[in-house]
């Protein structure tokens, strides 16, 4: 069982960060509340734009370190909320709100285990707990931004929505910009080399073709053609046609690899948006997930990104919620979900720490 006061407290921090609004780059007032919390337990804070984060109170250097890792930024309430989404209100044993699954809830639970475990003397790994800012944007002023300050953490526990199962492997995200050139002239004459067909062997390309790995937890790499513009009026064959391909990668393949076959396969020219929402993965056999197992917690690979996908190190997602509640209208979260949270969390770190 858990103390009943770093749940009550939780929750109560969760309703104060509720009520506050942290859309992505704007999360300074979270910040404040999340760093003025872990003060009152005389927890050393450190700060950076609105990241907030801390070392267990006897951190030794020459120990392995594990991350906690949440962020404290939402996305906009879309305009199906039939609720104010910074009310908190509960009922029915729901705590609704903006942010309450996506992802308070995990973030709340593992500040509870941070502090369940702050200082403890006798432990193998030490711990950073760190509240980060612009997830939801994979911006470059989160989590990315005091990687320097980190360390080399061992491994990190992500907390996002998942039931509190193991998600030991994440798809990472490769946005490309494709243009296929042709020569304008007139339609209505033999004119011309419409880049509209130039790009069409491309576009079917992307669509059949199947990379031969496959993850054993995220299956194959998927590419989608997700946009296209070409043209400037009826009668003029287009110089140039544009398409945009969306390619969720696996860890089977690293994105530099994707990428070589893409450029080797296609007469477009191929520019990646940004090269850095890699896929990731934890291995099976890390003493994190063999925690989790040996407490009943499936494995599994997630569709969606994270800020796994900025850390060099392994990963575990992790995190009381369902995943599916994330960025919905009047979205929320069971208040015995964070009870069970913060307990699983500190079960699985008894067992590692």
């Amino acid at each position: 069982m858990i103390p009943c006061k770093l749940y009550n407290e939780a929750v109560g921090l969760l309703k104060q960060l509720i009520r506050t609004q942290s859309f992505s780059k704007a999360e300074g007032n979270t910040a404040d509340i999340i760093a003025g919390f872990l003060e009152e337990y005389e927890v050393n804070i450190q700060r950076e734009q609105h990241n907030v984060w801390a070392l267990n109170k006897y951190y030794n250097a020459s120990k392995p370190t594990i991350l906690l890792n949440s962020h404290h930024d939402t996305v906009k309430p879309n305009t199906s909320w039939t609720r104010n989404p910074f009310e908190a209100a509960v009922k029915e044993g729901k705590l609704y709100g903006l942010g309450s699954n996506d992802a308070g809830g995990c973030l709340v639970s593992l500040i509870a285990t941070f502090l369940h475990f702050y200082e403890r003397e006798d432990m193998k790994y030490n711990l950073i707990l760190a509240a980060t800012a612009e997830e939801e944007i994979s911006g470059r002023n989160g989590i990315e931004l005091i990687f320097p300050q980190l360390g080399s953490p061992e491994a990190a526990i992500v907390g996002e929505p998942t039931e509190m199962h193991l998600a030991i492997a994440e798809k990472g995200l490769l946005v490309l910009d494709c243009e296929a050139k042709g020569k304008s002239g007139h339609a209505a004459r033999e004119e011309g080399l419409n880049a509209i067909y130039e790009a069409l062997p491309d576009i079917q390309w992307f669509q059949q073709y199947q990379f031969p790995n496959e993850s054993e937890y995220l299956g194959p790499v998927k590419m989608s053609v997700t946009m296209v513009q070409a043209g400037t009026q009826h009668n003029v064959v287009p110089d140039t046609c544009k398409f945009t391909v969306d390619v969720r990668l696996t860890d089977a393949y690293t994105m530099e690899e994707v990428l070589d076959v893409i450029q080797l396969h296609v007469k477009a020219a191929v520019t990646p948006r940004s090269m850095r929402l890699k896929p990731s993965a934890i291995p099976i056999a890390h003493p994190l997930v063999q925690a989790g197992i040996h407490l009943g917690r499936k494995t599994y690979g997630s569709p969606t990104t994270s800020d796994q996908a900025l850390m060099p190190f392994p990963s575990l997602k992790m995190g009381p919620g369902f995943s599916g509640r994330s960025h919905m209208a009047d979205e929320y979260i069971y208040l015995h979900e964070i009870e069970e949270g913060i307990s699983l969390y500190i079960e699985l770190l008894e067992q590692v720490l």
